[in-house]
């Protein structure tokens, strides 16, 4: 799958929901989010972000020192609740402390699902083209 580096063009706000998986084993299933949004899985630490046609599964723990990430509406987008860290809605580090983008997890698709694959996490400093392919498109 192609990269995807989402610029920050459209900057309108994205709902955010609180979302649990279906499964609580090594691989989680979510359904496909309906519309752009933020979707968090507290139990499992995940991040699940629709936004402009693309699905991203992301750790919900800032790379720096694993502090929860949050969504900050009026912004639009994630900051470190330690740190203050900048992440785009993609997990794109943007300023702060940390030195990379957010880990995101091995992602597919499986009808109306997403499956995230919490053995399969990337880390876009060690692993560039894993990192940037977690994406599929919706």
């Amino acid at each position: 799958m192609a990269a995807c580096v989402v610029a920050g063009g459209d900057l309108r706000a994205l709902p955010v929901r609180v979302i649990t998986s279906e499964d609580t084993g090594a691989e989680r299933k979510y359904a496909v989010p309906a519309a752009d949004s933020v979707n968090i899985d507290h139990e499992a630490q995940a991040i699940l972000v629709r936004y402009q046609g693309h699905v991203f599964g992301m750790f919900l723990g800032c790379p720096h020192e694993h502090a929860a990430v949050r969504w900050v509406e009026k912004d639009h987008r994630f900051q470190c609740t330690k740190h203050d860290s900048r992440y785009q809605q993609d997990g794109v580090h943007i300023s702060g402390r940390s030195t990379r983008n957010l880990d995101r997890f091995g992602i597919r698709r499986e009808g109306d699902a997403v499956i995230l694959d919490f053995d399969r996490i990337f880390q876009s400093d060690t692993d560039p083209a894993g990192w940037a392919a977690a994406v599929i498109a919706v």
